[in-house]
């Protein structure tokens, strides 16, 4: 299924090398069994040749193999809102998450809240696969990725692309792209990495991209001793919990302008997690946001600043602490809070950067602690109260701070809260749930930009901007800044 195009839509594209189209769809050729982006450099197939897929996974189980010059691994992702099944769109981000690799699809499916068989049919409905088949690409590209632009042991790669077993791993290669390890290898040339933290993953994004707006956004609220951004560079320290191991490390990411990409470091103790680790930085700098169907639905606001996007979260309670914080006062009375809270409570861990020292602290910990221990960091006892509510509500299962949940569910769960407001809900679904549509109308910047004391009719105003009011929200912030 192709989303808003046709097959000819989708061939003229190809012709010209859209690249707006890139990563929408793919197109597969049946003479040569090879699937490509559309912005493919090589000779432009025949119309009578061609098949399009939305999803690369539809393509790989169709028979095609990925091409080896235009590198499907690297177009960059569609976002899940386009998704129309909200069910299938949760399994997916649950999917993208390496979910399955420790869970079953029974799991998975009482996780969402529906049967197993129910769930399997939504997704194909929706994919045009099954979600193993759909999860298996996904390894897969990330491990081309990996034999491709490095020398890394195969077994290694396979570690790190989510394989359980080597003879899985090459199994399931051979039967998909009809290659060994080694023949995907056979065209380096040049000098590569061999270790994993040598490595760079290149995440691909769709332009405009306003990275400036973006890593300045994120500069002014980095957690002292978690995160930190310096020469345009930003890093932080990193805890991925999965089953019952904890895994630690720190990450780099920088931007790549002229290649529409942003590069991305993992310390090597991430290595078997780095699906994880790599979607959470997708999520965190708005990867998958298509900026041009944004802005052309925001008017003036696009193209005012073309390529805004939404700062999201790495992680969802940690983002949601920090926001809970920052109620009432200063964004850097906020951060210094921050701070101590995370080497109050937080993991010491040793990194190669001075300003990383500390894994900021998980609910566990937080839940734990008393109101008079947090209060000794400065932080009033109302919020100490809330930050431990926040915690045990998440220990317990009854709220969920990842954009897998249910929009309506996790607002309920917060307002239950005492100490969360609409405005923090709103704050929270915009950054920890990635929820393109959470506007914050109580915001007083928001008021302010707009000139609007009633929360009615800025809501009111805002349904112009259905459903990228998150982005609306961005835009105002970012006039009130320029007015100041």
């Amino acid at each position: 299924m192709i989303v808003n195009l046709d097959s000819d839509q989708c061939y003229q594209a190809v012709l010209t090398r859209d690249t707006r189209f890139d990563g929408r769809f793919f197109v597969a050729v049946k003479s040569t069994h090879i699937y490509c982006r559309p912005i493919c450099r090589v000779k432009t197939p025949m119309r009578k040749n061609c098949q399009f897929f939305s999803h690369a996974a539809a393509a790989e189980v169709a028979g095609f193999r990925p091409c080896k010059r235009c590198r499907p691994e690297l177009a960059p992702g569609n976002s899940l809102m386009e998704v129309s099944s909200q069910l299938a769109r949760n399994a997916a981000y649950y999917i993208n998450q390496d979910f399955l690799a420790d869970h079953s699809l029974a799991e998975l499916a009482e996780k969402l809240g529906v049967t197993d068989r129910q769930m399997r049919r939504v997704f194909h409905d929706e994919f045009g696969v099954s979600p193993v088949e759909f999860w298996q690409t996904q390894r897969l590209l990330l491990a081309k990725q990996l034999l491709t632009d490095s020398t890394m042991p195969v077994t290694s790669v396979a570690f790190a692309s989510g394989f359980q077993s080597l003879r899985r791993f090459n199994a399931l290669l051979k039967e998909r792209y009809r290659l060994t390890p080694t023949e995907l290898r056979k065209q380096q040339n040049k000098q590569l990495p061999e270790s994993f933290e040598k490595f760079s993953f290149r995440l691909n994004y769709r332009p405009p991209f306003d990275w400036e707006r973006l890593l300045g956004f994120l500069s002014q609220r980095v957690i002292p001793h978690v995160e930190a951004v310096q020469d345009g560079t930003y890093f932080r320290t990193v805890h991925v919990k999965r089953q019952d191991r904890d895994f630690v490390g720190h990450i780099q990411v920088r931007h790549e302008a002229e290649k529409h990409l942003l590069s991305v470091r993992l310390s090597d103790a991430l290595m078997p997690v780095c699906a994880i680790v790599l979607e959470r930085v997708k999520r965190l700098f708005d990867l998958h946001a298509d900026p041009i169907t944004i802005d052309a639905a925001l008017g003036t606001f696009g193209t005012q600043r073309p390529g805004l996007r939404v700062p999201g979260s790495f992680d969802g309670f940690e983002m949601s602490v920090r926001a809970i914080l920052g109620q009432q006062i200063s964004v850097a009375a906020a951060r210094t809070l921050a701070g101590r809270l995370a080497l109050r409570f937080g993991t010491p861990l040793q990194t190669p950067f001075a300003s990383l020292t500390h894994v900021f602290p998980t609910p566990q910990r937080l839940s734990s602690a008393t109101v008079d221990e947090i209060g000794r960091l400065g932080i009033t006892g109302q919020r100490s109260k809330t930050l431990i509510a926040l915690s045990q509500a998440i220990l317990s299962g009854a709220l969920r701070l990842e954009p897998g949940s249910r929009v309506e569910d996790t607002f309920a769960a917060l307002h239950k809260i005492p100490g969360i407001g609409e405005w923090t809900a709103q704050y929270i679904a915009m950054r920890a749930l990635s929820w393109p549509d959470a506007f914050p109308h109580t915001d007083l910047g928001i008021k302010k930009a707009l000139g609007l004391s009633s929360p009615k009719q800025i809501l009111k105003l805002a349904e112009q901007w259905r459903p990228w009011r998150a982005y609306a929200a961005l835009h105002l912030w970012n006039n009130l800044e320029k007015k100041s």
